[in-house]
């Protein structure tokens, strides 16, 4: 099948909690998906195969020129297939459109090859503080 890439498309909340539990290695959770993004973010992108989710990323910002990508998830038997690219390359469009001027991401090192060379961000320097233990 085809796999398809919508701004602000339609999602269930455990579908997404089931991909970013296989994702992210932690248990599936009873996260309010709908309230979450609706409250704190621009915009998200769905990726589907069919009816099936088969890729998301959460577009959060701050309200004017900046936003940022959390929780990019794409299942484990569908990754190396171009479905990240594509759901990043959405996002930046989506961002893009709402007239932001920055689209940041952090990532872990391991990441690198497919958000610098893969999705076309440059590195930059950043700081971060654990706020827990």
């Amino acid at each position: 099948m085809t796999v398809t890439y919508e701004w602000r498309g339609g999602f269930g909340n455990a579908e997404v909690n089931a991909l970013h539990a296989e994702a992210f290695r932690h248990p599936v959770l009873d996260t309010d998906w709908h309230a979450r993004l609706h409250r704190h973010s621009l915009g998200w992108v769905c990726a589907r195969d069919g009816g099936a989710l088969a890729g998301f990323v959460n577009v959060a910002w701050d309200g004017d020129v900046h936003a940022f990508l959390l929780d990019t998830a794409v299942p484990a038997t569908r990754r190396r297939a171009g479905i990240g690219a594509g759901l990043v390359a959405e996002a930046v469009a989506g961002a893009r459109a709402a007239g932001c001027a920055w689209l940041h991401v952090d990532f872990a090192e391991e990441l690198r090859p497919f958000y610098v060379d893969g999705c076309g961000f440059r590195p930059t320097p950043a700081g971060l503080v654990a706020l827990t233990g």
